[in-house]
């Protein structure tokens, strides 16, 4: 039996995870949006990140929960993250800390070990990252949170594939904003 291994991301309309410059700001997620952002992370027994997704998060998550006027959920959203393992996939990072391993060799290579051992679903984040993740065949599960907005180019969320990959609709659902979630599991 091999672990989930699951690809999530807020992205806009056309399709983009951030807009030219890695702009996100497009992305502020609704209380509700947010809320299921922390319980899907609340299920996750190892993040993967990318070194841009891994900068992003670690600049602000580590005291997270210590900023002025942060929610119930966030302060929830930056204990966990800090107590989750995490595996970071980077030839140029550094000092990570937070329960952060860091490799620097093949990734695809790394990613398909991690999923063959036991323990819970696994979380991939950061487009170069979880691209070839895609390409090797290793995402069992796509959650998509769209935003209803055109940024018109930057980061895509969905890598050049050599070959199809059907999916299975698994839910959808609504947010305030006009955000809407699908979720799709990999037909093997």
């Amino acid at each position: 039996m091999t672990r989930k291994l699951i690809f999530g991301m807020n992205l806009s309309l056309d399709g983009y995870i951030a807009a030219p410059g890695d702009d996100i700001g497009w992305s502020e997620p609704s209380d509700e949006l947010f809320q299921w952002w922390l319980d899907y992370e609340l299920a996750i027994s190892r993040s993967l990140y990318g070194r841009k997704l891994w900068e992003t998060m670690s600049s602000y998550w580590p005291t997270g929960d210590q900023q002025p006027g942060a929610t119930a959920a966030e302060i929830e959203f930056a204990r966990n993250w800090r107590n989750t393992p995490k595996t970071v996939f980077s030839s140029t990072s550094g000092q990570l800390g937070w329960n952060t391993r860091l490799v620097t060799g093949d990734a695809v290579a790394e990613i398909a070990r991690l999923k063959a051992e036991d323990g819970g679903p696994l979380s991939i984040g950061g487009a170069t990252l979880a691209g070839a993740a895609m390409r090797a065949g290793l995402i069992d599960e796509y959650a998509l949170a769209v935003h209803p907005v055109l940024v018109g180019g930057g980061k895509p969320f969905f890598a050049a594939l050599d070959s199809w990959v059907n999916l299975n609709l698994v839910e959808t659902r609504t947010f305030p904003g006009g955000v809407v979630l699908t979720r799709y599991e990999t037909r093997r």
